[in-house]
């Protein structure tokens, strides 16, 4: 294995153990207001993007930054490979760059229901994510001024063409693509991404009731099957899952509640994670098992914020984090 594999991996396994875990996220949510939880983060990994006196909305992004921030360092010390790797996971800040671009350029109000990108609040635009090395085709996507001119540089990109120009069928066609571009190129992550694929259609097609563009459908059938992608009920829907998605909607017998898998979710990826980070080789996996626990320790933090933001203390503790929305 080469040296920048072991560098990476070394890197990997040192940022994996700056995690606030259990008992930080519990200090978080258990503040008694936004302020006092953005103070404890001050002594944090945390610490780069988050400052006092800003919103929820603008602290939950802090910390995104933050988590971004933290994987492009990782991404540095990697052969190209394994940045290849980071850059898969790390898709969904260019998703949610090209969604705040998108909602300028249209004027459109509502975030699409596909998307799970905390941002500011009503009429203020936030900068972009700092992509650096991670952006996939940001450069060009951010210069369209037009929907129409955003949609064609995505058809030509690895993204693909999303079916549409609204932000309802871009943020779905991209997260899409995400998903099958990580299931391809990041096996230790399939799993994963077929799930939270699943998850995605179950949303936008039986709770939203959206029609996804016919491209991105033929796109998500490539992971979940063509029997479930055009299925016509929920129960349907879910009979028809592979096995790769399937065990996430275990149990969830209707569309309603679904909201129920999102905890799911990420209680799989930061256990597989761990796992995945105590492999002893040199290689990919416990790059892929870092930036999991860091993702989902991230998330995490932007439920206890939320929950600080709404005045904390007793009863809001890490049980109740845990499925604190991301």
């Amino acid at each position: 294995m080469g040296a920048g594999w072991v560098a990476g991996v070394t890197r990997a396994r040192a940022l994996g153990t700056r995690r606030l875990g259990a008992e930080g996220v519990g200090e978080v949510a258990a503040s008694r207001t936004l302020d006092e939880a953005l103070r404890y983060l001050a002594a944090t990994a945390y610490r780069r993007d988050v400052t006092p006196g800003v919103t929820p909305a603008e602290a939950e992004r802090a910390v995104s930054a933050a988590l971004l921030w933290h994987l492009r360092v990782l991404a540095g010390w990697l052969p190209a490979t394994g940045a290849d790797a980071v850059r898969a996971l790390a898709a969904g800040f260019e998703i949610s760059n090209t969604e705040h671009h998108l909602r300028a350029l249209s004027a459109e109000g509502p975030t699409p229901a596909s998307s799970d990108e905390p941002g500011p609040g009503a009429g203020r635009r936030p900068p972009p994510y700092r992509l650096g090395a991670l952006a996939i085709a940001w450069t060009r996507l951010a210069r369209t001024r037009t929907p129409s001119e955003l949609r064609l540089a995505l058809a030509a990109s690895v993204w693909g063409d999303p079916g549409a120009d609204s932000p309802a069928a871009v943020a779905t066609g991209m997260r899409i693509a995400a998903a099958v571009r990580l299931a391809t190129a990041v096996p230790d992550a399939a799993r994963w991404a077929a799930a939270r694929l699943a998850l995605l259609l179950g949303r936008e097609v039986f709770v939203v009731g959206r029609r996804v563009p016919d491209v991105s459908a033929h796109r998500a059938a490539r992971l979940l099957g063509l029997r479930a992608v055009g299925a016509g009920s929920y129960a349907e829907f879910r009979q028809a899952l592979p096995e790769v998605a399937r065990w996430l909607l275990e149990d969830i017998d209707t569309a309603t509640d679904l909201w129920r898998a999102e905890a799911r979710w990420w209680d799989a990826v930061e256990r597989d994670g761990r796992e995945l980070l105590r492999r002893s080789r040199f290689g990919p996996q416990p790059v892929v098992g870092a930036v999991a626990l860091l993702s989902a320790d991230a998330w995490r933090t932007r439920g206890a914020l939320e929950l600080a933001a709404r005045g904390g203390g007793a009863g809001n503790g890490p049980a109740e984090v845990l499925d604190a929305p991301g």
